[in-house]
């Protein structure tokens, strides 16, 4: 058995980001972005006013001093003339100053009377003017490659007058369960079966990490089926295998997708629950054979399938982020596996996180997975841990998950 560091190491070793592809800015929203976006444009490209007053020399705009009102020139239609002393123009937000002018009066600082404006608040260069360039200038860098694109994003992209976005390919991602005995959410269950859960989670847990999710149907514990499966990855990305990952005489992953090509890097890692991983390469096709039992399936796509999408969009891959949380109640020592203890999170009266592992961490309970909104990190051989101790956990809805 290796150590998680180790297996997430090796995984990722072997993964490289997907090709880019050019889409439109509007679908560009949770995409990585492949190359840098350069504004097209100058924001603002003239000097503009901040508010709502009048454009005038502050030299001009003493306490009461009385100005000519030439024009007004409301936002996107600038007054192109050039301000001679003792004159005011109406402005708007975001109407550009005209040349001659060096200050903006608020309207409210002013008493208008026909084509003459009185100044109540004396005027102060540069005031409420928004230079050229302030926000930006042509060909600044908004954005640099390997960022997942928010809201956000696309504001400053659209600001910068760029359509199109270059980005990187949603990785494609093959899922497929094994085994005789499981039978997908409403089809007919065989006897002694149970419904299969891991292709609905994964496929869910690969939307949200930025990928596009491909089910595959069921391949019973068959070599054929096998064989057959491993011959419709064409175009995928990474192949997500659930059951048949282990030793038993039924479990015939490995041997089946080796007679088409399989070259397995791996097998079995030293964590609790999933032990029984494997990963590989299928020709062009990154794999990685999760357990089939649900919550080890779920917490070692955590560990390591995350990371794996993050490298193939683009991103940088790293293990999932941990936060510090007090115990809630006592741990036992840990033996020689590290531990991801299911747990409930809660805020104690001095804002501190706490974590509470629940009582009972059968790797068969999906309902508590359910409900977790954290797992808590045990180190290999870490000691008994009083409550009240600090511990590092992983919080599930920071992976959105």
């Amino acid at each position: 058995m290796i150590p998680v560091e180790e297996a997430r190491t090796r995984i990722l070793a072997g993964i490289a980001a997907t090709p880019a592809e050019v889409v439109a800015l509007a679908e560009a929203w949770g995409r990585v972005l492949a190359r840098p976006v350069l504004s097209r444009l100058t924001q603002p490209p003239r000097d503009v006013s901040a508010m709502d007053g009048y454009a005038l020399r502050a030299a001009d705009a003493t306490l009461g001093a009385t100005l000519k009102v030439v024009g007004a020139a409301p936002a996107g239609h600038p007054w192109e003339g050039t301000l001679a002393p003792g004159e005011a123009l109406r402005l708007f937000t975001g109407s550009v100053v005209p040349d001659g002018a060096d200050s903006i009066l608020l309207q409210e600082d002013a008493t208008r009377s026909g084509d003459a404006v009185t100044v109540n608040e004396a005027a102060t260069q540069g005031r409420h003017i928004r230079r050229a360039g302030q926000d930006f200038a042509a060909g600044d860098t908004l954005i640099a490659p390997g960022k997942r694109l928010n809201a956000r994003d696309i504001g400053i992209a659209a600001a910068g007058n760029s359509p199109w976005l270059t980005v990187h390919r949603r990785p494609r991602v093959a899922i497929l369960a094994t085994g005789d005995e499981i039978a997908l959410p409403g089809d007919p269950i065989p006897p002694g079966g149970i419904v299969s859960s891991n292709s609905h989670a994964l496929a869910a847990l690969v939307r949200a990490a930025g990928g596009d999710p491909v089910v595959l149907p069921i391949a019973p514990d068959d070599r054929a089926a096998l064989m057959e499966a491993a011959d419709s990855l064409h175009g995928m990305d990474l192949l997500l295998t659930s059951g048949g990952a282990s030793v038993g005489d039924h479990d015939l992953v490995q041997e089946a997708l080796g007679a088409r090509g399989l070259i397995v890097d791996f097998w079995q890692i030293a964590m609790r629950p999933g032990k029984p991983l494997m990963h590989g390469r299928l020709g062009d096709v990154a794999m990685i054979g999760l357990p089939g039992n649900p919550v080890s399936s779920l917490v070692c796509a955590i560990l390591f399938v995350v990371p794996a999408l993050q490298k193939l969009s683009g991103l940088p891959a790293a293990a999932p982020p941990t936060v510090m949380a007090r115990l809630g109640a006592p741990l036992a020592a840990n033996d020689k596996r590290a531990d991801h203890l299911r747990a409930t999170l809660s805020t104690a009266p001095d804002g501190t996180l706490v974590a509470t592992a629940f009582p009972r961490q059968d790797s068969s309970m999906l309902r508590l997975m359910a409900q977790a909104d954290a797992l808590i990190l045990r180190a290999a051989h870490a000691p008994a841990a009083e409550a009240g101790a600090m511990v590092p956990v992983i919080r599930l809805d920071a992976l959105g998950l």
